[in-house]
């Protein structure tokens, strides 16, 4: 089963090298940090979700927007061009790892403090939950 996988895993591992690449360049004031470091190119939580609630209004905008021009100029294709370029501008606001997604990072223990702490242990208590027979 492994083996019919294996072209999927190898194009998803390609999209994140060139995606790595492609982020590198937009980045040019240190590339061999963004090279090396993939964790450079994560956003943190609430830039994630500035993203999407950017993305979703956008979208809704250029689709209004584009209505009211295809309606006003009564052009069909001048409304589609209209959206397709506000979901162009769109994922060039929103795709790409902007510092101002990404004004919370997160802070991680460095591997030689991960050792010095180990991992809790969980508690496993087993609690028996019979129903009670009638008699």
């Amino acid at each position: 089963m492994d083996n019919h996988l294996l072209p999927m895993e190898n194009c998803f591992s390609s999209l994140y090298i060139y995606g790595t690449v492609f982020r590198a360049i937009l980045f040019l004031n240190k590339p061999n940090a963004y090279i090396h470091s993939p964790s450079a190119f994560t956003m943190d939580w609430q830039g994630q979700k500035v993203a999407e609630q950017l993305m979703q209004i956008l979208l809704v905008v250029f689709a209004v927007a584009a209505f009211i021009t295809g309606y006003v100029v009564g052009s069909f294709q001048l409304m589609l061009f209209v959206y397709a370029g506000g979901v162009v501008l769109t994922t060039l606001i929103t795709i790409p790892n902007w510092p101002f997604f990404n004004k919370h990072p997160l802070k991680w223990l460095d591997p030689s403090e991960a050792e010095k702490h180990p991992k809790p242990q969980v508690a496993v208590t087993s609690v028996s939950k019979k129903k009670p027979t009638k008699k």
